[in-house]
């Protein structure tokens, strides 16, 4: 069976560029990059949209040591904010917009958003430890020192411990929000990437 091929045209960059915190001229080299440079190429998405296949293959060459499937699929689900299984050029610069540019708030916001795997409006432990497995996955059995097999349910618990103020087996947006807040390690990795383009 085969579908025809709808071509995606980005939004005028002007829409993009009022949307999002980046400036035109960041926004044309981002659409190269997207297109040209790695993102996608014309022969692995001649539509203008990353699948997920896509997406987990191009995801998986910044992580060669290790498994990155699991978590390309998150974050894939991340991006894919209207849920119709592609991630756009605009889709794409919205989700790094609030990641490199956005405040503490929507880069919190955007985060539980990750993790609340089945978006229900809360994060489970369950939920937490796929995320956390999927990250240890994906950065591989080389990573030093040696991890123990159960690091990312050890993780999860002491996150947990913080987070689930009170202690009703689930995490909010709220207690996920002010548990980052009051965490320096957190705080301080929300600035990592502010100026990278």
């Amino acid at each position: 069976m085969e579908m025809a091929t709808v071509r995606h045209r980005p939004e005028a960059l002007e829409l993009l560029e009022a949307q999002s915190k980046f400036t035109k001229k960041e926004l044309q080299i981002l659409y190269r990059g997207f297109k040209n440079q790695g993102m996608i190429s014309f022969q692995e998405c001649p539509s203008g949209v990353v699948n997920e296949e896509t997406f987990k293959e191009i995801y998986s060459q910044f992580f060669p040591q290790g498994d990155s499937t699991t978590y390309a699929h998150f974050l894939f689900n991340a991006f894919d904010t209207d849920h119709n299984g592609s991630v756009s050029f605009e889709d794409f610069v919205m989700g790094l917009s609030i990641l490199l540019r956005g405040t503490v708030q929507e880069k919190l916001n955007w985060a539980f958003n990750l993790y609340d795997i089945n978006k229900d409006g809360y994060i489970t432990k369950e939920e937490m430890l796929d995320i956390m497995k999927a990250i240890y996955d994906m950065m591989g059995k080389c990573t030093y020192p040696v991890l123990k097999e159960d690091a990312p349910r050890q993780h999860v618990e002491t996150f947990f411990q913080k987070m689930d103020k009170n202690k009703d087996g689930v995490v909010t947006i709220d207690e996920f929000i002010e548990s980052c807040q009051k965490d320096e390690n957190i705080m301080r990795s929300m600035q990592l990437f502010e100026n990278v383009i």
